[in-house]
């Protein structure tokens, strides 16, 4: 059981932290980017994005340029079976096994504004806790088990390689192995959102680290994920950041 506060508020450098727990953790990115090591799977956590370390899993990570993070150290079985009830199971089920996670725009909003609250409060703390693991079950009938996921991280390769091409469903089926009316069904059940959100999504998130990190011009970075119009990539990005791509390279210059 964790004998530290439920949730808090990291920042992590580059010096390489490696250890173990006997709790779950979950590390929510904030800002910056954090790699990640979980017995040999590796990840990347920044903003809108989870990493699920299970319990007992060795773990190693560090961040070049520095990374804030919101953890969540779950305190154990009894603690899960007392406050998410007939909840708890699937959310023993996403503990089981290292895994990362994006995030849909309101999970993130409900990670952001937990980071904006005090957290050392032991109501909020809890309150967060049960609001955050709630907030990442499955939304359908029936709950999948980690091992049995869908290969998300092979899904992440193949957009962020051919984020400029058109891509379908169809893409993401072959990948998995399943027709595209399968692999439709178990997304929803798995991520509450279909294969084309999906893939609207890392298409954005990466649009959104190119506009941060990079100066190039933004009808390129419309071009490198998919936008023949660079009017339409700017909605898209207001959609799905509340900011126009041109405001959010402003705000990371004045950060």
């Amino acid at each position: 059981m964790s004998a530290g506060p439920i949730l808090s508020l990291r920042h992590y450098r580059d010096g390489l932290i490696a250890h173990s727990h006997e709790h779950p953790q979950l590390v929510f990115g904030l800002r910056g980017k954090l790699d990640f090591d979980v017995q040999g799977h590796g990840a990347r956590v920044d903003r809108q994005g989870l990493m699920v370390v299970p319990a007992g899993a060795h773990h190693a990570c560090a961040s070049n340029a520095g990374s804030d993070c919101l953890v969540l150290d779950v305190p154990g079985e009894q603690w899960l079976r007392e406050q998410l009830g007939e909840h708890a199971e699937a959310s023993r089920r996403l503990l089981d096994q290292p895994v990362a996670v994006a995030l849909d725009n309101r999970q993130q909003q409900l990670v952001d504004w937990l980071a904006a609250s005090p957290v050392d409060d032991p109501l909020i703390a809890r309150q967060g806790a049960v609001l955050l693991l709630a907030s990442l079950n499955p939304t359908a009938s029936g709950i999948v088990t980690p091992s049995h996921r869908l290969p998300y991280a092979a899904f992440d390769a193949y957009i962020e390689q051919h984020a400029a091409y058109p891509l379908q469903v169809a893409d993401l089926a072959r990948i998995a192995g399943l027709s595209s009316a399968r692999l439709h069904a178990r997304f929803t059940a798995e991520s509450g959102m279909t294969p084309m959100d999906y893939i609207r999504q890392r298409r954005l998130l990466k649009a959104r680290q190119l506009v941060v990190q990079t100066a190039l011009p933004m009808g390129e970075i419309a071009a490198q994920v998919g936008y023949g119009s660079q009017s339409a990539f700017s909605a898209a990005m207001l959609r799905a950041f509340g900011c126009t791509p041109m405001g959010l390279r402003r705000e990371s210059g004045d950060k």
